[in-house]
C-alpha cells in the first residue's frame, strides 16, 4: 500500500485568510460529473493534482471487503496506453511523485510534478480511470501482496490489531464493522466480476472530485480536463449505504492477546459525523486531551503519574456517524485495570468541572498554526480543500471554520463530553500478553 496520508481538518486562521480566500479557489464541472477545483499558486514552478474517490470501505459488504483497499494497488499496475509499472515509470521520468490511501470513507491519489509535466499527468489519469487493466495474472499478483500485507500489519503492529479488535466490537451493523484492509476469507475470494463491478460504479468520473493547486492556470486545467477526462462516461450513481449504526446501550469489552511487553488500551465512544454540529468542539476536545505536553491525558497518565509511555486520540472526518477513539500503552509494571481508571478520572474532571478558556484558547490557537503552515504549501491547498468539498459538501466551508471554532465555548466542551462519553456509550479494548492473567 502506498504511505497513507490522512486528511486534516484544521482551521483556518486570520493571517491564512489574507493569502488565501474562498474566490481564489476555481471551479468547473465536466459534463460526466467529475468536479475540478483549481488553485493558482505560482509560488514555485510545480503543480499537484489530488483525485478524491467517494468510496472506501464502508462501500463494501461481507463477501467483498477489502476491495476498496485492493483498487488502490490495482490503480498503479496498468492500463491501455501505460502497461505495468509505467504509471510510475512515466511519472518519475517527468520529475513528478505519487501517493494514495484508502480509508472507511475515500480513496485519494495524490500526484506532484513539475507544471511543465500538467498533460503528461492527465493523460497518465485518464488513461487508468477509463481503461484500467483488470487482468487476472495481475489480480492474484496484487490479491497476494494486499494478503501479506494484512498479516504482516496484524503481526507487526498490536495497536492494529486491538483496533480492529475495538472498532469490529463498536460496530455491529453498519459496515464500519469491517477493517479497511478486508477479511482474509474475502480477500482470497474475489471474483472477477466482482472486480470488474466495483470498479465501474465507484471509479466513474461522477464520484470523483478533483483538486489542482500550483503553477498552472484554471484555463489551461480546463482544457487538459475536457481532452482527457470529460469522454470517460458517467455511471449510475453508486448505491447509498443506508445501514445505520443502532443506538449503544451499554459498555462492550474486548480482551485481545498478544506477546507484547506492557499491556495497550483503546477505549471509543460513538460520536457524530463531520457535518455534525458538535464536530468543532469535538475536534477541540480531543486536542485538550492530548495535544501537546500539557494536554490532560499526557500530563496526566505520561508525566505526572507515569503510568504511560504514550497516549493520543483519534477524531477525524467520516461520512457517518463514527467513533472517538482514545489509545494508551502502559508502562512497564503497571496494570492495565489502573490505567483505565485514570483515563476516566481526567474525563470525569472535564464532564464535572469543564476546562479553562485558557486552555480552550490554546487549542484554538495551535489550530491556527496548523492551518497556517499546511496552506503556506500546494499540498496542504489541495488536501483541505479536497477534504472540505468531501466530508462538508462544500470546499467554501473550510473558511467558515474559524467562525464556528471560535463560537466553541468552555460549556460547549463540557457539554459534548456528557454527551458523548458515557459509559453505555463505549467500547473497551485491552491487548495484552496472554502470560498475563
Amino acid at each position: 500500500m502506498k504511505k497513507m496520508f490522512l486528511p486534516a481538518l484544521i482551521l483556518l486562521g486570520v493571517s491564512a485568510q489574507a493569502q488565501m480566500k474562498a474566490d481564489d479557489v476555481k471551479t468547473f464541472t465536466l459534463k460526466n460529473g467529475m468536479k475540478f477545483l483549481v488553485v493558482e499558486d505560482n509560488s514555485i514552478p510545480n503543480a499537484n493534482m489530488y483525485l478524491f474517490y467517494k468510496v472506501g470501505s464502508r462501500n463494501e459488504y461481507q463477501g467483498i471487503t477489502g476491495l476498496s483497499h485492493f483498487f488502490e494497488h490495482m490503480m498503479f499496475n496498468g492500463a491501455k496506453k501505460y502497461g505495468p509499472k509505467e504509471f510510475d515509470r512515466t511519472m518519475e521520468f517527468n520529475g513528478g511523485a505519487n501517493n494514495a490511501y484508502t480509508t472507511e470513507n475515500v480513496t485519494v491519489y495524490t500526484n506532484w510534478f513539475p507544471a511543465s509535466a500538467t498533460e503528461v499527468i492527465f493523460d497518465l489519469e485518464g488513461d487508468r480511470i477509463s481503461s484500467l487493466s483488470i487482468d487476472p495474472k495481475m489480480v492474484e499478483s496484487e490479491r497476494g501482496v494486499v494478503l501479506s500485507e494484512r498479516s504482516t500489519g496484524l503481526e507487526n503492529s498490536p495497536w492494529n490489531l486491538l483496533a480492529q479488535s475495538v472498532q469490529a466490537t463498536a460496530f455491529q451493523e453498519h459496515p464500519y464493522h469491517w477493517p479497511v484492509i478486508g477479511y482474509e476469507d474475502d480477500m482470497k475470494n474475489w471474483k472477477q466480476s466482482d472486480l470488474e463491478r466495483y470498479f465501474k460504479t465507484y471509479y466513474a468520473p461522477n464520484n470523483c472530485v478533483v483538486v489542482v493547486s500550483g503553477s498552472v492556470k484554471t484555463e489551461e486545467v480546463k482544457k487538459l480536463a475536457e481532452k482527457y477526462l470529460e469522454p470517460i462516461p458517467a455511471q449510475p450513481e453508486p448505491p447509498k449505504v443506508h445501514t445505520v449504526e443502532p443506538p449503544q446501550t451499554g459498555e462492550r469489552r474486548i480482551l485481545v492477546q498478544k506477546d507484547v511487553a506492557t499491556p495497550y488500551l483503546n477505549i471509543v465512544y460513538h460520536v457524530p459525523e463531520s457535518r455534525h454540529e458538535d464536530f468543532y468542539a469535538l475536534t477541540l476536545l480531543s486536542d485538550i486531551l492530548t495535544s501537546g505536553k500539557s494536554s490532560r491525558l499526557y500530563s496526566a497518565l505520561v508525566d505526572k503519574k507515569q503510568l504511560a509511555t504514550s497516549v493520543f486520540t483519534d477524531y477525524g472526518g467520516s461520512f457517518d456517524p463514527y467513533l472517538f477513539g482514545v489509545y494508551v500503552a502502559a508502562s512497564k509494571g503497571i496494570h492495565e485495570n489502573d490505567l483505565e481508571k485514570a483515563v476516566y478520572e481526567e474525563i470525569e474532571k472535564i464532564k464535572k468541572d469543564g476546562v479553562t478558556e485558557n486552555e480552550l484558547q490554546k487549542v484554538k490557537n495551535q489550530k491556527v498554526m496548523d492551518f497556517y503552515n499546511q496552506v503556506e504549501t500546494i499540498n496542504g491547498k489541495s488536501n483541505n480543500i479536497g477534504t472540505y468539498e468531501v466530508f462538508f459538501g462544500d470546499y467554501r466551508k473550510m473558511f467558515d471554520a474559524p467562525g464556528l471554532y471560535n463560537k466553541v465555548s468552555a460549556d460547549d466542551i463540557k457539554r459534548v463530553a456528557n454527551k458523548y462519553f458515557t459509559r453505555s456509550n463505549r467500547t473497551v479494548g485491552i491487548l495484552k500478553s496472554n502470560t498475563e492473567e
